[in-house]
């Protein structure tokens, strides 16, 4: 019966260490997908409206004939 409880103990152990570690790969990629995302909506944006230049005002009407 002991060994039972020390066979179950240890697999309870392996287990929880087992999601720890997969809970903290996870977490660690957060930050990153975060800023793929912010890039992602940066260029989609830029995609919508580009950077049309303004017209320059230092150019003279044309002359009336």
């Amino acid at each position: 019966m002991d060994d039972t409880a020390i066979i179950t103990i240890l697999a309870v152990a392996g287990v929880a260490s087992v999601f720890l570690i997969a809970i903290k790969a996870l977490l660690d990629q957060v930050p990153d997908v975060i800023d793929s995302a912010g890039r992602a909506r940066d260029s989609w944006q830029r995609f919508k409206k580009p950077d049309v230049p303004p017209p320059a005002d230092d150019e003279e009407p044309p002359l009336a004939a």
